[in-house]
């Protein structure tokens, strides 16, 4: 069975991830869980109280498929979680490694979008991370990138992030290819 674990902080963007987690669970099987500092519940920006199954802390890499990062004002606070660590011993295993939002700051602050395509919410999003030199591969898109086994998106794009993640990891059947363009419909006319 294929295993994703979502990290989320407090105040984390509900929508971004929501639509993977339920993809990936209902559709194809994941077993997919939530890591929160210290395993301690988080309220996102919509209200939604989460009791996750395990603290960042004590995140095994072992048979993790995908680890993403869900965007939200916590990842740029003094007291985020400091996790470069464990995205760095992720990437050496060839886990998929996805952030939304200001979770491509997570990566970006461990060095992993310096070689890779990439996009966030803005490229001043990034720029303001003293240690990111990935400038030169930044895509100003509105849609998820993918390069290497790291997935990248903007906060609003939360369909194409689930099918580049799945995409990763091999899957991108037409069901699935379905599923995602009546989550994306309604954004064809608007003008």
């Amino acid at each position: 069975m294929p295993s994703a674990i979502t990290i989320l902080t407090e105040g984390f963007a509900d929508w971004e991830t929501g639509l993977f987690n339920a993809t990936a669970r209902l559709y194809y099987g994941f077993d997919t869980r939530f890591a929160t500092p210290q395993g301690k519940p988080v309220t996102s920006s919509g209200g939604m109280l989460v009791t996750p199954q395990l603290a960042i802390e004590d995140i095994g890499l072992d048979g993790l498929d995908v680890l993403l990062l869900c965007g939200g004002p916590g990842w740029q606070n003094a007291g985020a979680p400091d996790i470069k660590a464990l995205l760095l011993d992720a990437q050496r295993r060839q886990v998929v490694l996805a952030g939304i939002c200001d979770g491509t700051r997570v990566l970006a602050q461990a060095g992993l979008l310096d070689r890779v395509r990439h996009t966030s919410n803005s490229a001043d999003n990034l720029a303001s991370i003293g240690t990111y030199a990935g400038a030169a591969l930044y895509q100003d898109v509105p849609h998820a990138v993918a390069d290497q086994r790291v997935i990248t998106a903007p906060g609003t794009a939360p369909v194409t992030f689930t099918a580049a993640v799945l995409a990763a990891l091999g899957i991108a059947d037409d069901g699935l290819k379905g599923y995602l363009a009546l989550h994306a419909a309604e954004h064809r006319d608007q003008g």
